[in-house]
């Protein structure tokens, strides 16, 4: 195997950089493709008892058990970043991210039995959940 130099290596990359700006890698310009269509399902959980690390880590452990669902083409749970502007919501304890490929996997997902088991089992650690979806344009 060669060797590259760091100088060498950074001029192939240049040059790779270039001939995809000028339309010459077509592969790798995506501005004429369809839009993939996903629809993305984000949900944020207001806990019942919001000081709770126990409540928070068991719902987590409640999400964890969703992403085996076969449905789900990406999944991510998340807490509240330590961000601080007047425009950040940061009253919810756990958000749960969920792209799928379209609409119809999404309502796969909600009446999935792993998901109905969900709802049931882990519903009395929330007060309030509120749901944003939306189509990829």
């Amino acid at each position: 195997m060669k060797k590259l130099s760091r100088r060498s290596f950074l001029g192939n990359s240049t040059s790779l950089s270039l001939a995809g700006f000028f339309g010459l890698m077509p592969a790798l310009d995506r501005s004429n493709q369809k839009p993939k269509g996903d629809f993305v399902h984000h949900v944020y959980f207001w806990m019942k008892n919001p000081d709770s690390a126990e409540d928070k880590a068991k719902l987590i452990e409640g999400l964890k058990t969703l992403k085996g669902i076969k449905a789900i083409k990406l999944a991510r749970i998340g807490v509240p970043a330590n961000t601080n502007r007047d425009v950040i919501e940061r009253g919810y304890g756990v958000s749960w991210l969920l792209f799928f490929d379209n609409l119809e996997e999404q309502e796969v997902y909600q009446k999935h039995p792993v998901h109905l088991k969900f709802v049931e089992n882990y519903s009395h650690l929330w007060e309030k959940v509120i749901v944003y979806d939306s189509v990829d344009v």
